[in-house]
């Protein structure tokens, strides 16, 4: 064979037959993803898709009536959108929320705006999977569990009861909402952390969640810089306390009181080398947001609910009395009497489900998953909705009506999700639950109270609130 054709043969025809060869398998990739069934739906303009409808609807508490309905009704429980420049697959529907929730770490994995990771941090449990999230949270787990809260309940109630004494003592007027923000935000920092809240403390963190979804641009001024600025005065105070606590604990110096709390727990895993610094930080901001902003509304709403069905308020009322009868002057409540609350506990559940503290949360798919005949690319994100069951005709029957006693029977796994659900169910449920039902205990013994603006309006931004701040009227009672 002559050097012409070996040299044809070698950088010509078979770099070309090369070429065909990838072109074919490129062309049969694609074909094949093309073969692909991508849930029904429209992806908006380019790069902003649908955000501003998304965020408007969201900002008028009308996420669902604006936004997840009227295409739920188009083109089914579950479609495709785009929302902050990515694809997105909306699902509903409790099998939906078991099949998305469930898979954790197999499917898809949890998925927040960069600005998010950046103020909670790339340490805390919202960012880690698998085994770390898992570690990370039993952690945190043996101070927010039920076992864990169960000893900390008479320290919640003679807070609580300083509280209001200090607070709301001789007033005749105050904003709940606000008022139970400091309360939840104070519980937190004390009790569960043993850390003194000093004043500005939690003018700073709302500075930090003011930017939590807004875009990560670090531009002075603008809501992301001032967070991360807010978010940096918190990092400084969070290590001057770890740091000082580590010392405590290696020259034997701490109490056996605080040793039961939460922060002397992961300092102590970081003495240990198990958790470090950076993740001791990170958590705790998380816990605080997590534990005080979505617990202050539930509050809210649980009052606001009371308050316009005087029939649940009598016999709310009555079940504290009942308790109250039971205990000696000034003696605090324990986990059996908590146990007791029954009714209350299905009228804040009641009020959660109508007005959930979260709205949903987003994953990203991290293989293709195949659901109900549709394909979700591997990336793309991926959004449930509490409203996807909790509006929804086939789990609560006339779902837009106040019914607390849809709760006497059991709720079906994945259906009432207020804080989620699988791995990353909301870490600090228990303490919340608490928090609602010692405050109303409290409240409804010891306040006439009523609503200053009955038809007060919910606005988010970036969480549920009261848009009033929820006033009320309050005079002291005599039971």
């Amino acid at each position: 064979m002559s050097m012409d054709i070996m040299y044809f043969l070698s950088c010509v025809l078979f770099p070309l037959l090369l070429l065909i060869f990838f072109n074919f398998l490129r062309h049969k990739q694609q074909s094949n993803k093309d073969k692909r069934k991508l849930p029904p739906g429209k992806m908006g303009f380019p790069l902003i898709g649908e955000t501003m409808q998304f965020f408007n609807a969201q900002r008028r508490n009308k996420l669902y009536e604006e936004f997840v309905h009227p295409r739920i009704a188009k083109h089914g429980k579950i479609f495709k959108t785009r929302l902050i420049g990515s694809p997105t697959v909306i699902v509903n529907g409790a099998d939906a929320n078991k099949f998305l929730l469930s898979n954790e770490f197999k499917l898809v994995k949890s998925s927040w705006p960069s600005s998010s990771v950046h103020l909670m941090g790339k340490d805390s449990i919202m960012e880690k999977d698998g085994e770390r999230h898992r570690f990370l949270r039993g952690v945190i787990g043996t101070s927010l569990g039920y076992a864990g809260l169960e000893s900390l309940v008479p320290k919640l109630c003679n807070f609580v009861k300083l509280y209001l004494v200090k607070n709301w003592h001789g007033q005749e007027e105050i904003s709940l909402y606000k008022s139970t923000k400091v309360l939840t935000f104070s519980i937190v920092f004390e009790c569960l952390l043993g850390i003194n809240v000093e004043q500005g403390m939690l003018d700073t963190f709302e500075r930090v969640l003011e930017g939590v979804f807004s875009p990560a641009i670090k531009f002075p001024g603008s809501k992301f810089w001032r967070a991360m600025k807010a978010r940096k005065e918190i990092e400084k105070m969070i290590v001057k306390v770890v740091r000082e606590k580590r010392k405590e604990m290696e020259e034997g110096r701490l109490e056996r009181e605080e040793d039961r709390m939460l922060m002397s727990k992961l300092v102590y895993g970081m003495i240990q080398g198990e958790i470090s610094e950076k993740e001791i930080i990170d958590n705790v901001v998380l816990l605080v947001f997590a534990a005080h902003d979505t617990t202050s509304f539930a509050v809210a709403m649980t009052f606001k609910m009371m308050a316009q069905h005087p029939d649940c308020y009598d016999k709310v009322l009555q079940e504290h009395v009942n308790i109250m009868r039971n205990k000696r002057w000034g003696e605090s409540l324990n986990i059996e009497d908590i146990k007791k609350m029954k009714y209350t506990w299905q009228v804040a559940r009641e009020s959660m489900r109508l007005f959930p503290p979260i709205f949903g949360s987003f994953r990203k798919a991290i293989i293709d998953i195949e659901y109900e005949g549709f394909t979700i690319p591997k990336g793309w994100k991926v959004l449930w909705t509490t409203y996807g069951t909790h509006y929804n005709e086939k789990y609560f029957k006339d779902p837009l009506s106040f019914n607390p006693s849809r709760f006497d029977e059991g709720i079906g796994q994945y259906v009432f999700v207020p804080f989620g659900g699988g791995p990353r169910v909301c870490a600090g449920y228990q303490l919340a639950k608490l928090n609602i039902l010692i405050l109303v205990h409290y409240v409804v013994t010891q306040y006439e109270w009523s609503l200053l603006h009955p038809n007060e309006t919910v606005t988010m931004d970036p969480l549920p609130f009261p848009s009033l701040g929820m006033p009320i009227k309050i005079s002291p009672k005599h039971i």
